[in-house]
């Protein structure tokens, strides 16, 4: 073991723990990425009606639809066709999102969770027993996430 076994403090093994916590929000960020893009497309494809899109969603396409050159673009939504026209765009909506989305602090997490599925402040689930509160959970997060960037603040 590069570390040792005994109990201890570990000298030159910086470079090495940064990289795991580099790895491990990446992982994080993917995660989070594909479990509201996951979400969307449940919701789209089991939605009886557009009443239960998330309302950021419903924006994201109102302005598509305003700003579209051909000004009978609305009507590609007309007569419950809204499901197939939306399912033909989530995979550029997911590629937008990811792109906004560059690191996996609460703040942005919250931000994805909000515009891809109307989940507001996600983060507030974040808590188990023994210490570990909502606060803190999102504390820790953020931390963990300037280490792995080297930002001197977060140390």
């Amino acid at each position: 073991m590069v570390g040792g076994t005994t109990k201890g403090r570990r000298y030159g093994l910086e470079v090495l723990n940064k990289s795991a916590i580099a790895l491990i929000t990446a992982y994080w960020e993917g995660y989070c990425e594909d479990v509201a893009a996951e979400a969307l497309a449940h919701i789209v494809k089991h939605a009886k009606s557009s009443d239960v899109l998330p309302n950021e969603l419903k924006k994201q396409l109102a302005k598509e639809l305003k700003d579209a050159p051909h000004e009978l673009e609305v009507w590609k939504i007309a007569d419950r066709r809204w499901k197939k026209y939306l399912g033909d765009r989530l995979e550029r909506l997911k590629e937008k999102r990811n792109w906004d989305f560059n690191t996996p602090k609460t703040e942005q997490i919250n931000k994805l969770f909000l515009q891809a599925v109307d989940i507001k402040q996600i983060s507030s689930c974040w808590k188990w027993p023994k210490k570990m509160t909502v606060n803190r959970a999102a504390h820790k997060l953020d931390k963990i996430r300037g280490v792995a960037r080297g930002d001197r603040t977060s140390r």
